[in-house]
């Protein structure tokens, strides 16, 4: 049975799409950008919006009933692939060994212009929360 992950603000709502669903202990994230509360890309630029992005994660992770160290397999899209190093450091602030799989990919654009990264991912279901 699918289940679908929600947290609020549901930014994703209007877009007909689910932040995540659960689906026995698996859980597929949605892209997480480094968007605010509000759906607005925050300034401060890659970095920030990196860290923001694996909040972002990290929230609807939780709300699944994971956690980042939960994550078997992340695609990160990037819209500059100068930023890998920042992925890089972003990857180690965020996760721990054993890594999780990873695409790390370059894509011309992102759902807003302004956005430079955007996270996705499949995570086991935590055993504590199963």
């Amino acid at each position: 049975m699918l289940e679908r992950i929600i947290t609020q603000p549901d930014n994703y709502e209007p877009f007909l799409l689910s932040q995540g669903i659960r689906y026995g202990g698996l859980l597929f994230i949605s892209g997480q950008a480094g968007a605010d509360d509000g759906g607005r890309i925050v300034d401060g630029g890659f970095m920030a919006q990196g860290e923001q992005a694996f909040s972002n994660l990290r929230r609807v992770l939780e709300a699944g009933g994971s956690s980042l160290e939960d994550v078997v397999k992340v695609t990160i899209f990037v819209t500059d692939m100068d930023h890998f190093r920042d992925v890089v450091a972003l990857r180690g602030r965020y996760f721990t060994a054993p890594y999780p799989a990873d695409t790390i990919a370059e894509v011309k654009a992102l759902y807003d212009p302004r956005a430079m990264i955007e996270i996705e991912a499949i995570a086991a279901v935590s055993v504590r929360s199963a």
